[in-house]
């Protein structure tokens, strides 16, 4: 899906109240870590927010960006995990998460929320 096409699900996301005593911390925690690897990318570019140039990026500090993204892909996958299984308990069949999705079928859907489920599983258990 492209990225014009997340504007209307982000419109309407917003529009949920937001609770400050509802945030859920592993989406909060990946929110700020895609910002931290964003002014990373940006400081690698020599951008800074005030315009001026910034020293270049050190080898430890583009490593330290990369050792961040397994944990982000794990709290990523347990939030689609949560999201499709919130689907499921309002209703929507597969077909109709596929589509939300950017999928082509509903096979595809519960598939990929199959490999989720058994990735997180192998990750709990150690074995990942």
């Amino acid at each position: 899906m492209a990225d014009e096409a997340h504007g209307p699900a982000r419109a309407q996301l917003s529009a949920i109240a937001e609770d400050p005593a509802a945030l859920w911390a592993p989406a909060d925690r990946l929110e700020q870590d895609a910002a931290l690897l964003g002014r990373l990318l940006a400081a690698a570019a020599g951008q800074r927010q005030d315009g001026g140039q910034r020293p270049d990026v050190s080898a430890d500090e583009v490593a330290a960006g990369l050792s961040l993204f397994e944990e982000m892909r794990v709290a990523l996958d347990r939030l689609e995990t949560q999201v499709v299984i919130e689907a499921r308990r309002r209703g929507m069949d597969w077909r109709q998460i596929a589509g939300h999705q950017g999928l082509n079928s509903s096979q595809a859907a519960s598939q990929r929320y199959q490999r989720l489920v058994t990735r997180l599983e192998e990750i709990r258990q150690g074995v990942r």
